[in-house]
Formats: C-alpha cells, structure tokens, sequence
C-alpha cells in the first residue's frame, strides 16, 4: 500500500531543492570570485623557493610570514601608507564638497544651460586618463608641482569628479521638490536648503561617493608614476614596483606586498559595504 505525497508537500519539497541548489551555486560563484584572494594569500604565505619548485596552484609545504616584514621594507610601505593617507584624507572630502555642490546645482537650481553643463560633465567619463597624462605633466611642471605629493590634488579631483556628479545628481533628484520649496517660502535660501535638508537626506549617496573615491584615490598609479619620482614622495601602487627587478620578480613578496596595500580597502568596504549598494541603487529607483 502506497502512501499519497500531498501538492503541498510536494511543492515544499521543490522549494527546498531549489533552495539547496541555489545556496550551491552560490557558493560556488563566491569561490570563485574570492579565488585570486586566496591564491594571493597562499602565494605570500610560502617561501619564494616552495614557489619555484612546485608552482602557484600546488598547496604550500610550509607557512611562514617573513614574506610580510620583508615586504614592508622592501616596499618602503611606512613612507608610502603615509603619503597616500594624506593624499586620500585631502583629496576625498574636497571632492565630496565639490561634486555635491555641482550636483546640488544641476539637481535643484534653475540654471541657464544645465543641459549642457551635465552633457560636458557626463563627457569627463569618457575621456581616457591616458590622452591626458603628458599635458597635465607638461602644465604641472611649468608650475613646479611634478615630483610633488600635491601636485597630483587638482588632476585626481577633475578625473574623480564627473562620477562623483553623476551619482550624487541622481540621487539629489530625489529630494521631494515639496521640502525644497517649502524651505523656500519659509526663507531659507539655496546653500541653507543644500545644508540642511539635501545633505542629511542624501547621506547614503556622499558615503557611496567617498568610499569609492578612496578606493580610487588609493589605488591610482598611472598618474602617480609619471609625475612622481623620489621616493619620499611615493604612494602605495609605486611601492610595489620595488619588487620588480632588471631580471627577476620576487613574487612571494609581491603577493605579501598587495596583500599589505588592499587590506585597508577591504577593511573599508567589508565594513560599509551596505552603504556603498544602498547609494549606487537609491538613485536609480524612480518614485
């Protein structure tokens, strides 16, 4: 005699297996996203001659974290971390308060031409970084600001700024148009409405913007290496050109040293990571 399986269990039986085989896929597209990381780590956790004799995808045969000390040195990562933080703690409000503001015109201000304001602003992230590295080295030099720290300020912040508009523009857009106006018949003028009502309500958005942009200001090396050359002056990306040599890489240092340079970001982004979805999407949802 025969049991009868019922639609509704059945049915939960189905959930379940599509439940289990999503949770499986998943898991897998997270191996193999996190797959350069772990072979990263377990490149700088051996030693350079277990690397040469059994190769990057054999398991270590044995762990050491020397790799790590002589990587900071070599890299010169004191210096460098320092120099980027500056850079990255000046750089990234500056570009936040300047990107707000233009975005916060283009968003709520009745401006002649803001069309083509937003058209030549939505042009910036067209223009490759590459057609503008020997101009910019060109004028940075007439002002004797090549192999200096802040000399690479003002071209970091008009390469970061058309992104940085089009997010929080989107955003700003927003703002319901009936806080604005009361704000307006109640006295408040454009920069008072900007502070206090577009600001607090767009928060998700600026901290969007700011991770990112430290992310980017970090991690730029292009500019850094034409109009860098001493080494007190170095960011963190040009410290690990130290592990190249004429003939050789040390890679097992390499991989410490990249290691050394990211865990900041990834700190950064495994903290705030809901803000940095929540500010990417919030603008793109249409009330």
């Amino acid at each position: 005699m025969t049991t009868a399986v019922s639609p509704s269990a059945g049915a939960a039986r189905r959930r379940r297996l599509r439940t289990a085989g999503a949770t499986a896929l998943m898991i897998l597209v997270a191996l193999l996203w996190a797959s350069p990381i772990l072979l990263l780590l377990g490149t700088a956790l051996r030693s350079g001659a277990d690397f040469l004799a059994h190769g990057p995808l054999s398991w270590p045969q044995s762990l050491t974290w020397a790799n790590f000390r002589d990587a900071w040195s070599t890299g010169d990562f004191g210096t460098a971390f320092t120099n980027s933080a500056l850079l990255t703690l000046v750089k990234v409000p500056l570009g936040v308060v300047l990107s707000s503001l233009l975005a916060y015109a283009l968003a709520k201000l009745r401006l002649p031409f803001r069309r083509g304001i937003m058209f030549l602003v939505l042009l910036g992230l067209t223009m490759p970084i590459f057609i503008a590295v020997v101009p910019l080295f060109t004028m940075l030099r007439s002002v004797h600001l090549t192999d200096n720290l802040w000399g690479l300020l003002a071209p970091y912040l008009a390469f970061g700024l058309p992104f940085q508009v089009l997010i929080l523009e989107s955003f700003f857009r927003k703002v319901p148009e009936d806080l604005v106006n009361a704000a307006r018949i109640d006295g408040a003028g454009s920069l008072r409405i900007f502070l206090r009502i577009v600001l607090p309500m767009s928060l998700p958005a600026l901290v969007t913007v700011a991770i990112l942009d430290v992310a980017a200001t970090w991690n730029e090396l292009l500019m850094a290496l034409v109009l860098l050359s001493s080494p007190e002056n170095r960011t963190v990306p040009l410290g690990l050109l130290n592990f190249q040599g004429q003939f050789s890489s040390n890679l097992t240092g390499l991989s410490a040293g990249v290691l050394i340079t990211i865990a900041p970001i990834l700190l950064i982004y495994a903290c705030l990571q809901r803000w940095i979805v929540g500010g990417l999407t919030a603008g793109a949802i249409k009330e």
